[in-house]
């Protein structure tokens, strides 16, 4: 009977042709999936439920009454189990629905249709919140008389340096007190409006400048600092900068097996990897772009917990809690280890002991309570304002490199190195535009590098190419005014421009010291003709690459430049059978040599900086810095400084990671010191 039927039933055919690509992205099918699953839910006993959203749990007894009821109603009566596996299906499980699904997205569905779908998937994952970890601020009365507490540490800043000593000191088993002048924004939260999160989150609202307006400075002032905004950009200090700071500077720890152990640690504990990273269109032309040229790119290792982290909002806030930096890793382990948190307390000054003035006994500074609402707008006289004195056996500064030198020159200290010695890491832009459709928004941010210009002097100073946040109130903001049409031209071109920078690790310095007014820190720093030189070397190499992956248009961020503008009837990739000129065709070359000969010399030359280095220079000997090699300050007891201020130099890589190595190394040796020089017990990972 069985081969009677298999005779009379239709022969199969098989679906036409093959699934050309997938049409959309691991993490926009799996998007799709959730949504699909929690429309026609699996529908299970509360008795046997996952708890998971994909599925409805009734109870029992309605489950059961459920299963009769249709058996009755149904003709041909099912058995219990068939109707139990019916209703437990969900659309993730069928893998022919998913195929067929598939297939019409790429064969039926209009490309602007499912490109739009795509969009929408994209940001329903991107703005997923985190399950963000639970802060529990102490809170000050009102009071007349300066508030009091006492503690084993104050650390003063909550970003990478801070966040690290934090955890160390805290699981060492030390009462461990962190204080912040900038506040706590939940996942929720995030990312803000750029005009938001600038008032938020950046020092100064992101307007710092140095005093003669050649370079502008980016840092950030919010709960994590740094690490709360930057990029996720997770690179180890290179051998060469090591080398130098061995040799050159006398300190020998940087060639030591001890340092890379503690890069690794801390690479270790954010789950520092590139294997995840998918590459948005503008980091992907740095990669074509460097192999056609013979140059060198590679991926950046992301500190995103080993998770693909394709986000372009992160310098507004990490709404997804993936990017692993200090309010998402450090500061949580030292919470759980027992450490207590402030926020918005502005540190003024060390104090000493009265009968030894170089002992470091806690700081001062003014603490400011969230408004009634739970806010921090409307003036601070709907808000709790009271003076706070922090004891403590140790303190450590790691308010960063703008302010640790202004609250060390506060506390008296007299050190001429203090506030010297600044990098920045000067930057210059440049935008390309393309033929395609980019939305240079999407996707991570820095993903790539190219790095065959580094060392242009063979002494470790040079310049590496990047790409660059396309927040566009940030970008726009440093492509070139020749009119206000022409400006406005150019902006309704954003969504097909990529915008990258040639960013220097230079040798020559600037100062930092308090403005005389109001006490907040002032930069004087001019980018030399030297690391100038280094930085135009990479804007021409950005626009080779902007060149030979077809870029229609390609715009260097310095005035007196026009962009070179591919002709309309010279295709980007030759269609002929004449051979392909690429960066040797005779008019870009010529436009090349009007860069060169225009140069990059402020005011014409625009640079902005995001990294901020050596105002707390350490060294071997006291002349020559402010820190030692385990981060005392010179001529003090009990007063230590643990951020990107210590660098010796400019670190030639985004300065994370290196701060938080050279922080685990400060703060592991605290610990010892508080136990008496014994062996110390390990932190957790």
């Amino acid at each position: 009977m069985a081969s009677d039927l298999a005779t009379l039933a239709p022969s199969p055919v098989s679906l036409p042709g093959t699934l050309s690509r997938e049409p959309f992205t691991e993490s926009q099918w799996t998007t799709l999936m959730a949504i699909m699953d929690t429309t026609i839910q699996s529908i299970r006993k509360e008795s046997s439920a996952d708890g998971g959203i994909s599925s409805l749990a009734i109870p029992d007894s309605d489950y059961d009454a459920t299963i009769k009821e249709l058996k009755e109603a149904m003709p041909c009566q099912p058995d219990t189990a068939s109707l139990e596996e019916y209703f437990d299906e969900k659309v993730s499980d069928n893998p022919q629905f998913q195929v067929l699904l598939k297939r019409t997205f790429v064969d039926s569905l209009p490309e602007k249709s499912r490109k739009g779908l795509a969009v929408v998937l994209s940001t329903l994952n991107h703005y997923k919140p985190g399950s963000p970890f639970k802060y529990d601020f102490i809170q000050f009365a009102d009071g007349l008389e300066p508030e009091i507490i006492e503690t084993d540490v104050v650390i003063v800043g909550s970003g990478c340096g801070g966040a690290v000593c934090a955890k160390n000191l805290a699981e060492a088993g030390n009462r461990v007190f962190v204080v912040e002048k900038a506040y706590h924004f939940e996942p929720t939260q995030l990312p803000m409006s750029e005009q938001v999160a600038l008032a938020n989150m950046f020092e100064a609202g992101g307007a710092m400048a140095s005093d003669d307006g050649s370079i502008s400075v980016v840092a950030g002032s919010t709960w994590g600092g740094g690490g709360t905004i930057n990029w996720s950009a997770s690179l180890q200090t290179q051998g060469f900068v090591r080398k130098e700071w061995a040799q050159d500077r006398g300190l020998q720890f940087f060639e030591t097996a001890e340092f890379q152990s503690c890069l690794d640690r801390v690479c270790h504990r954010m789950g520092v990897s590139s294997e995840k990273v998918r590459h948005n269109h503008r980091n992907e032309i740095l990669l074509e772009g460097s192999r056609k040229l013979g140059y060198h790119g590679k991926a950046v290792p992301q500190n995103s917990g080993g998770d693909e982290h394709y986000c372009g909002h992160c310098t507004l806030g990490c709404s997804s809690g993936q990017k692993q930096g200090p309010v998402i890793s450090w500061l949580p382990d030292a919470a759980r280890a027992g450490a207590k948190f402030v926020e918005g307390f502005q540190v003024d000054r060390v104090l000493f002991d009265e009968s030894n003035s170089t002992k470091a006994i806690g700081v001062q500074g003014t603490w400011a309570s969230r408004n009634n609402k739970g806010g921090i707008d409307g003036p601070t006289s709907e808000r709790t304002v009271r003076q706070v004195i922090v004891k403590a056996k140790k303190v450590i500064l790691s308010a960063g490199t703008l302010w640790s030198p202004i609250i060390l020159k506060n506390s008296g200290l007299k050190n001429w190195q203090i506030g010297r010695n600044l990098y920045l890491h000067p930057v210059n832009l440049l935008a390309s535009v393309f033929q395609e459709d980019i939305r240079p928004w999407e996707g991570g941010i820095l993903t790539t590098v190219c790095s065959t210009f580094e060392n242009l002097d063979g002494k470790g100073h040079g310049t590496k190419l990047e790409a660059v946040s396309m927040v566009p109130s940030m970008f726009m903001l440093f492509v070139n005014w020749t009119s206000g049409l022409e400006y406005k031209k150019v902006a309704l071109k954003y969504r097909r421009m990529n915008g990258y920078i040639s960013i220097a690790r230079d040798r020559d310095t600037g100062i930092v010291y308090p403005d005389p007014d109001s006490g907040r820190p002032r930069i004087r720093y001019t980018p030399s003709a030297f690391d100038r030189a280094h930085c135009l070397e990479g804007v021409i190499a950005l626009a080779k690459i902007a060149y030979v992956t077809g870029a229609t248009e390609i715009h260097p961020c310095i005035q007196g430049v026009k962009p070179f503008i591919r002709d309309s009837d010279t295709p980007p990739f030759s269609t002929s059978d004449d051979p392909d000129l690429g960066v040797t065709d005779p008019r870009f070359k010529a436009w090349i040599k009007d860069l060169q000969q225009n140069g990059n010399k402020p005011p014409i030359g625009t640079f902005t900086s995001a990294h901020q280095m050596g105002t707390c220079r350490m060294s071997a000997e006291e002349k020559d810095g402010v820190v030692d090699s385990k981060g005392r300050v010179w001529g003090t007891e009990g007063l230590y400084v643990s951020d990107a201020s210590i660098f010796p130099s400019a670190s030639g890589v985004n300065p994370m990671i290196t701060n938080m190595a050279i922080s685990d190394w400060i703060s592991r040796n605290i610990a010892k010191e508080l136990r008496g020089g014994g062996a110390s017990v390990e932190s957790r990972l």
